[in-house]
């Protein structure tokens, strides 16, 4: 059964439904394809652990962690800059529900927008609310995982305490708690990337499905073929010194 508003238009279109699997079905498994290993492709991730398991193998050898403890109290406050935008964002939002008269108009003046009915435009301003709420929950759990990484670092053994056991195996744990803390914050900061593409919803859902694969490129180039990547893991560098040799 489909209902209306005066009579026109459907609170759910059928092209609204297929952008919103479209988002959705992109979103998700983007998120799943990033964070599986697979071969023949090396990800930021994967080369920042080992860059982490280095730092604590570093942090083993020193008496004074204070280095260590700034390290991971810089990721928490840019984690907590983050959840408090978020809050911000959501706010806003909540403002929009409440001048949803004033939005349509707007919207409605641009030639290229698609028409939609204001319960339409309800669900597309709490689906945008739930991807911030998404993206606090994130947040948060990165806090907490990284002040279980401050706890880690405090009970690292002095250097002269260290045996072979903990020389080998407490990087490699050390280095995968700050890896749930960046990949919570990750995910945090790729819902923002999809919260922008939704914003596309409002003038269409065609603008939605092409905003997604816009979103999904950069996310991709960023995550597996950016020039940082490449000087993480050396790419860059050889490249470089090869292009030198050859000269």
């Amino acid at each position: 059964m489909t209902n209306t508003l005066s009579g026109s238009l459907p609170l759910v279109p059928l092209p609204d439904i297929l952008a919103f699997i479209w988002f959705m079905t992109w979103w998700v498994g983007y998120t799943l394809f990033a964070s599986r290993p697979a071969p023949g492709r090396r990800p930021t991730a994967e080369v920042m652990h080992e860059y982490r398991v280095r730092w604590m193998e570093r942090m083993l050898e020193r008496d004074n962690r204070m280095a260590d403890v700034n390290i991971i109290v810089g990721h928490m406050r840019s984690a907590m800059l983050f959840a408090s935008i978020t809050i911000l964002i959501l706010a806003g939002v909540m403002t929009i529900l409440g001048n949803l008269g004033k939005a349509r108009e707007v919207v409605s003046e641009l030639s290229f927008a698609t028409s939609a009915s204001r319960e339409m435009w309800e669900i597309k301003v709490f689906v945008l609310m739930f991807i911030f709420i998404y993206a606090f929950f994130k947040y948060a759990w990165c806090l907490r995982q990284f002040n279980f990484t401050l706890i880690f670092v405090g009970a690292a053994p002095l250097p002269e305490e260290v045996n072979a056991r903990e020389r080998e195996y407490y990087p490699e744990r050390g280095a995968r708690l700050m890896d749930r803390g960046i990949n919570a914050f990750n995910r945090g900061l790729r819902a923002y990337y999809f919260a922008l593409a939704l914003l596309a919803w409002f003038i269409g859902p065609y603008y939605l499905a092409v905003a997604v694969v816009w979103v999904i490129a950069v996310l991709y180039r960023r995550d597996f073929h950016s020039i940082t990547l490449q000087t993480l893991s050396g790419e860059g560098a050889d490249a470089a010194q090869t292009q030198s040799n050859s000269g």
